[in-house]
């Protein structure tokens, strides 16, 4: 930024500052040489506004260039940010071997006899056209982006980025290199993907807590835009938490994703896949889809999915979940009053699309849980809309015990369950 740029705001701060001190002026030469209790200096015998030049300086030297400084620095930061995180940043391109098409064209009535016996052997003369394969051929049918995490090559990704299984990917850096991508886990319940490239002393980026976000702070979306222009920048702020949505596009279908991150930062298709980065440099989502018909609506999966995926991987080769082993109803104020549960929070065990609401030999069932009941805390955390029962399980390992708060037939409850790994 241009230090002698004055920004509208600043503009604004520097009228209010200044009606206030002409105000001040118009006072004391109103009732007389007041320098000394203003704390402006020694006594003068001249008029107060030609002797005490300083008001305007130390207005000019300390207000608006601390407002400047702290604009500056905030540039610099986001600057400084970027340049150390796109290194990290890679476009993951997905190629195939597909059909090559050829066209040709026949004629319909070249062996019909009443046909030749007036056009002769040379064919009727009409011309229809037909389509042929002509072996096949390597092409990119799509691209996302990914962020390395670790010096020797993990991944993460969207699984909608990598979810052709019959594809070969491709990770393509900053520096215009690139080095083959190899699927190591797709995750089952959302939409994350872990991925391994050969190397060591790669530029990784560091993940951060994004249970310690908050609305309003910065930040900074980098990814391979409209796969076409790689490593693009855009910034923002956290404009919502706890978002839920269903994101069309994938080629599994429609997914519900939960509890995400909404930002403002501009997310494209391409995009997905990539960081989302608070002001420190850390990694706090994996943007994965925009509000269609909107303007800066982005979202982002939170980091701390991702990093469960990721330490899944690295210990046992793959993403496993906890498992419970209960079907249920979210229960919502509506849904208490009309069935008179006598709780308006908490997940009501019930069948779910002729499905029994407690899974045969699962740990809930072992643990006695039974269908009609009421969950109403997972180990001293609270189940209501902002803290699904679903979102509660996968915070824990497999083998853990965890005590359930239940509501059943009128009482409250407490049951110890052991969770178990989902098949």
């Amino acid at each position: 930024m241009d230090e002698n740029q004055i920004t509208t705001r600043q503009l604004v701060i520097f009228t209010v500052v200044l009606s206030f001190i002409v105000s001040i002026i118009g006072t004391v030469l109103a009732l007389g040489m007041f320098g000394p209790a203003l704390g402006l200096g020694e006594e003068t015998s001249g008029p107060l506004l030609f002797n005490r030049p300083t008001i305007l300086e130390k207005i000019t030297e300390t207000i608006i260039p601390k407002e400047t400084e702290r604009i500056v620095r905030q540039d610099e930061l986001a600057v400084k940010v970027v340049e150390e995180a796109s290194p990290a940043v890679v476009s993951v391109v997905a190629s195939k071997d597909v059909p090559v098409i050829e066209r040709f064209f026949v004629d319909p009535f070249a062996d019909d006899p009443l046909f030749r016996q007036f056009f002769g052997d040379g064919g009727s003369g009409f011309r229809i056209p037909q389509f042929r394969q002509k072996g096949t051929q390597r092409q990119e049918i799509s691209s996302g982006t990914g962020f390395i995490v670790s010096a020797d090559g993990m991944v993460i990704t969207n699984r909608h980025v990598v979810a052709d299984t019959e594809a070969e990917y491709t990770a393509l850096f900053n520096d215009g290199s690139k080095k083959p991508a190899k699927v190591l886990a797709r995750d089952s319940l959302q939409d994350i993907a872990i991925l391994k490239i050969e190397g060591s002393g790669l530029p990784f980026l560091r993940l951060g807590d994004s249970s310690k976000v908050k609305i309003g702070q910065t930040a900074i979306a980098i990814g391979n835009a409209l796969g076409e222009y790689r490593n693009t920048v855009s910034v923002g702020v956290v404009s919502g938490l706890q978002r839920s949505v269903v994101a069309s596009g994938a080629a599994t279908g429609p997914e519900m994703l939960q509890e995400l991150i909404q930002t403002d930062a501009a997310i494209n298709p391409g995009n997905s896949g990539g960081p989302l980065l608070n002001i420190s440099g850390e990694v706090i989502g994996v943007n994965t889809a925009v509000a269609q018909g909107a303007e800066n609506i982005g979202f982002a999966i939170p980091v701390n999915k991702a990093r469960r995926d990721l330490e899944n991987v690295q210990k046992l080769g793959r993403i496993v979940y906890p498992f419970l082993g209960v079907r249920y109803t979210s229960i919502t104020r509506d849904l208490a009053e009309k069935q008179k549960l006598g709780r308006d929070y908490g997940a009501l065990i019930a069948p779910s699309d002729n499905e029994p609401a407690i899974v045969s030999g699962s740990p809930a069932e072992k643990a006695g849980i039974r269908g009609g009941d009421i969950l109403l805390e997972f180990n001293g955390e609270r189940i209501d809309a902002d803290h699904q029962l679903a979102s509660l399980i996968q915070k824990y390992q497999i083998g853990e015990e965890v005590t359930l708060k239940v509501f059943r037939d009128g009482k409250e409850i407490e049951l110890k369950v052991k969770l178990e790994e989902r098949k």
